[in-house]
């Protein structure tokens, strides 16, 4: 009978449209159900439906392929042991059995929606008003099987795809692994429910675990569909808010993939090489290939994973790759190995257990043998089955975690039923007419308010949105786990990480997790440049020259009298020096000033002996003691030179520093003017001149003294004597060599200036010296100054810019030093040491 009769419908408008392209798609049903027709059929008092993905998908122009043993097989048999272990408790809905009708998905959304209309043909319900049998009595037609509640699907694009139709039928759905974060929208999908938590939970958890490990920076890959894209979308969208945490890439694998694509997609990772850390929210087959590419690139322990649900704890996606995997974190809703369903899947045999009408194909596969309806014969090389082979004794079974998932999701279904059954009909034994049929908006609001142990222990119960309470056991695979090799529990997520750093095992056996990091940090004052527009990689600049680290982003200078530590991370003081003692810049100038002292004081010694001698007298006996007294003067200077710098030092320094020289070429000028005046005095009369007495002498070389001590008043006055540091003079391009040096508060120009009244005396001194240079030559004091005045100009005409262009103040003050002991000698030896020979 054709399926387009007369339907009654709910009055919205987009439900029709939605029904009527389910309608439209049924049409290919009969064609696909050709090809794969069959369906599990248990009899009951209420019937639910299960959808599983007993088969693979199928390649090109097959719908579908190989069986698949863990996710098809194993969770279709937890539901059978569900209903089994319901039905035979007398406490949960006694008196009333539950049936199924569970159809294979066969890992297509297409297929399956087109599987699931079978759930709906129930409640469409045909005007049959006008069919007459034969003898025109009107036909009885047999009351269509009603499914309540479904459980399933695996896949979350199944589950979408499948929810979009029963919602329109106000059939409650009930996933045992679907995990998209979209189907946690409840305007959407309002009558689906799940009981494993969405990926938007376990993306927050892969969060955690990524920044727990010190990651920063790594790639993602998802499978097309709904659920690796809305996984790897949600685990962005967290990380993004939670900050810290960039993706260096965001790959999505195609649905169907070409030739080589897995290749490209490991060369476009190590575009990014420094993102070693890969998100990966893939199906089995995509992992598995995932990782045969990069074996194939020779790249072996380069890529760490850290694998959503969907590769938990499996071993296909690893078969033959383990090496590969290894250090793979992996994630899994909290699970535990029911023991019941152990016992009751090892015991399944051909023989009891024929009501799984896909029973005997696992049994080929699991134990590479053919059945066939003539008798057991090989085929394909393949042995015979003998129908004696045992599950777990003779295959590699092994409890798939999900399978508690499946029957926690059956009981669900089961205890809403049953408080529903007490509310509607108190008392009855079994479905009353409240119940006839099971209204499923009411099923609902009783499923979302279900709280029970479920199979593991752990609490089953359902938000307002129908997920499940987050709980995840996080794995890692190690292969280098000498005692035991493959997937390790090395923590748990509840809303909040517990991860035991150190179970943790990477390739090689390394314990230190592996960097997954755009960016290494920085060294010891360096700063962060940030990537514009990469938060997470940056590079790295030296704080140099005065500059130390003020934050992790910016280098500030030091202040002046400051200078960086060797790692930059803060400003120290600048070391301070002054010259010293032992220095020997100062050791030499002491050395011969100490000498020049002696020398000087043997020459006023030997003077005062022999005082009265014509030859002290000749020889300007009042002068020579000033002259003396000056040179005596130049020698005590180098001390105070040396010493430290403080107000008293400065003081003296500047009342000596010219002095000294200000009262040697005072007398030499005076001297000197005598002798010129007198002989060309002598030129034109025997009148002698003016002013040539002792005393005459002495008042003029005081006068010429007083100007230079009038300057240095002055000078007191206006700018007190006082030390201070300069940090300026030695501050080389390394910080390291800085120095702040103490002096006194005498620039270079002052220096100059305060010499400047003795350079013009000595200029002036200098130029008599030249006129008098005609002087009989039985004047033996004459060419002694002379002698003198020569060499004096020419090493002041190297003083002058030598002590400006020398960059050091310590090398200026010494040079100063030698340039004043060489005059101080000079004069010893031009004038009076001439005196003292004739005196000895």
């Amino acid at each position: 009978m054709h399926l387009l009769l007369n339907i009654h419908l709910p009055s919205s408008v987009h439900q029709k449209s939605l029904f009527i392209l389910t309608l439209q798609s049924s049409r290919k049903l009969s064609t696909h159900q050709r090809t794969v027709s069959h369906s599990i059929k248990i009899e009951g008092d209420i019937t639910l439906g299960g959808l599983f993905p007993v088969h693979s998908k199928g390649p090109a122009g097959v719908v579908c392929g190989e069986i698949k043993k863990e996710k098809g097989i194993h969770r279709m048999e937890a539901m059978l042991y569900a209903l089994d272990q319901i039905n035979s408790d007398p406490d949960l809905l006694p008196n009333i059995t539950l049936g199924a009708r569970i159809l294979d998905t066969c890992s297509r959304d297409t297929y399956a929606l087109e599987q699931s209309l079978s759930f709906v043909q129930a409640l469409i319900q045909r005007d049959n008003s006008d069919v007459r049998c034969s003898n025109g009595e009107p036909p009885i037609i047999p009351k269509p099987e009603q499914v309540v509640g479904v459980i399933g699907a695996s896949a979350s694009s199944v589950s979408i795809m499948v929810a979009n139709v029963l919602r329109l039928f106000d059939i409650p759905q009930i996933s045992y692994a679907s995990t998209a974060p979209e189907l946690s929208d409840s305007n959407r999908y309002n009558f689906f429910s799940r009981v494993v938590p969405p990926d938007s939970m376990q993306a927050q958890a892969m969060v955690d675990i990524v920044k727990a490990m010190g990651w920063n920076y790594v790639s993602t890959l998802a499978s097309e569909g709904n659920y690796g894209e809305s996984g790897v979308d949600a685990f962005m969208q967290i990380s993004r808010e939670a900050g810290g945490l960039c993706i260096a890439q965001s790959i999505r694998i195609p649905r169907e993939p070409r030739k080589g694509e897995f290749d490209k997609i490991i060369k476009r990772l190590m575009e990014t090489s420094n993102a070693r850390g890969v998100i990966i929210f893939a199906n089995e087959d995509d992992i598995k290939r995932v990782l045969e590419a990069a074996k194939r690139a020779n790249l072996t322990g380069h890529f760490l994973f850290v694998g959503s649900d969907s590769w938990g704890a499996k071993s296909s996606p690893i078969l033959n790759q383990e090496d590969v995997a290894e250090g793979a974190v992996t994630i899994l809703p909290k699970r535990a190995s029911v023991e019941g369903f152990d016992q009751y899947f090892t015991t399944r045999s051909l023989e009891n257990n024929r009501r799984n009408l896909w029973f005997a194909e696992f049994w080929e596969d699991d134990f590479k043998c053919r059945i066939t309806r003539t008798g057991i014969k090989v085929e394909n090389g393949l042995r015979k089955c003998t129908g004696e082979e045992r599950i777990g004794r003779d295959s590699a079974y092994e409890q798939e975690g999900k399978v508690q998932f499946v029957i926690d999701a059956v009981y669900a279904m089961a205890h809403a039923l049953h408080t529903m059954h007490i509310d509607l009909c108190p008392g009855f034994m079994g479905v009353c007419d409240k119940m006839d049929p099971v209204e499923g908006a009411m099923l609902l609001r009783y499923i979302r308010a279900v709280n029970f142990n479920g199979s593991a222990g752990t609490g089953v119960m359902f938000n307002e949105n129908g997920d499940a309470p987050g709980r995840y056991d996080i794995f890692q695979y190690q292969l280098s786990n000498t005692t035991n090799p493959g997937y390790k529990l090395i923590g748990q997520w509840n809303n909040h990480l517990r991860l035991n750093m150190e179970d943790m095992l990477w390739p090689g056996g390394e314990h230190q997790v592996p960097d997954s990091v755009c960016s290494f940090p920085c060294e010891s004052g360096e700063r962060k440049r940030m990537v514009k527009g990469v938060p997470c990689c940056w590079h790295c600049e030296l704080c140099d020259g005065y500059q130390y680290l003020a934050d992790e982003f910016n280098c500030d200078i030091c202040p002046y009298n400051m200078r960086p530590n060797k790692n930059r991370t803060d400003c120290r003081p600048t070391p301070i020096i002054k010259l010293e003692w032992s220095s020997p810049w100062a050791i030499i100038p002491v050395f011969i000033a100490v000498l020049g002292i002696l020398a000087t004081t043997g020459v006023i010694v030997t003077f005062i002996r022999f005082n009265d001698t014509p030859i002290v007298r000749a020889s300007g006996r009042e002068l020579s003691y000033v002259l003396l007294t000056g040179i005596f003067l130049i020698y005590l200077i180098t001390f105070l030179m040396i010493a430290e710098p403080g107000t008293v030092v400065c003081a003296f320094r500047r009342l000596l520093l010219g002095l000294g020289m200000c009262i040697s070429y005072s007398a030499m000028l005076t001297k000197t003017n005598r002798i010129y005046r007198i002989f060309e005095q002598g030129k034109k009369s025997v009148t002698p001149p003016k002013f040539i007495s002792p005393t005459s002498q002495l008042i003029i070389t005081f006068i010429l003294i007083s100007v230079q001590l009038l300057a240095i008043f002055i000078w007191f006055g206006v700018v007190p004597p006082h030390s201070y540091i300069d940090y300026e003079e030695l501050r080389p391009p390394n910080p390291e060599d800085a120095r702040g040096i103490l002096k006194c508060d005498m620039s270079d120009l002052s220096l100059i200036s305060c010499l400047s009244y003795s350079m013009f005396l000595m200029v002036t001194c200098t130029v008599y010296a030249i006129k008098s240079r005609g002087v009989p030559e039985t004047f033996n004091e004459a060419k002694p100054i002379g002698f003198t005045m020569y060499t004096t100009c020419i090493i002041w005409l190297a003083f002058v810019p030598i002590f400006f262009g020398t960059a050091q103040s310590a090398q200026k003050v010494n040079f100063y030093f030698y340039v004043n002991t060489i005059f101080s000698g000079y004069f010893c030896s031009g004038k009076v040491f001439s005196s003292v020979l004739v005196l000895l």
